[in-house]
């Protein structure tokens, strides 16, 4: 069926949920988010999650049926948000919140540091470098926090911070996916 996808493990495994249908909307593929996940298999049982641009919440929602305890779905689109409300009242997922905010403006508030964050912002508009330096410099991520970065595949994205490692990344098409630990205060 269209707009729906599959949790493709965990608690919630093979379940559908429905996602928003706004152009440009492009959930992360089952076979992509297998990886991710087997890359993250460590580090997300009881771990507290921020999923910026959630866009169909399939990161998020895979996060959450893998034992995450806490994930922060933050979503600009109040229609997008709507649906990932509905996701979260079908699979009764008490431990995801969804915040309709843009991503920028929601890493300018009050932190909160978190173990895995995914940044999968819209292709070709420049915001992976400026999520990361707002990430690292604002007090979001727990020391040994997990990056996940999906954006256009070519260069690696500009903006990455000095003391993130880059540990794994691939290539799927068009798409580039790769995954970073912070290991360690920055250096003043």
């Amino acid at each position: 069926m269209r707009n729906e996808l599959r949790i493709i493990g965990g608690l919630w495994r093979s379940r559908r949920i429905r996602f928003a249908p706004e152009p440009g909307l492009r959930p992360t593929p089952d076979r992509v988010r297998e990886t991710v996940f087997n890359w993250l298999q460590n580090q997300v049982p009881g771990a507290a999650c921020l999923d910026l641009y959630a866009g169909s919440g399939a990161l998020g929602f895979e996060a959450a049926s893998r034992g995450a305890v806490r994930v922060v779905q933050v979503e600009r689109n109040p229609r997008v948000c709507a649906v990932l409300k509905q996701s979260c009242a079908t699979l009764e997922a008490s431990q995801v919140a969804v915040v309709c905010a843009e991503a920028l403006k929601f890493l300018s508030s009050k932190p909160e540091a978190f173990d895995v964050v995914f940044l999968d912002p819209p292709f070709r508009t420049g915001q992976v470098g400026p999520c990361c330096r707002r990430l690292e410099e604002g007090g979001w991520l727990q020391r040994g926090a997990r990056i996940y970065v999906e954006a256009e595949a070519g260069e690696a994205p500009e903006g990455i911070p000095a003391n993130w490692a880059l540990l794994r990344e691939k290539t799927s098409g068009d798409v580039a996916y790769r995954l970073y630990e912070r290991l360690k205060e920055p250096e003043i």
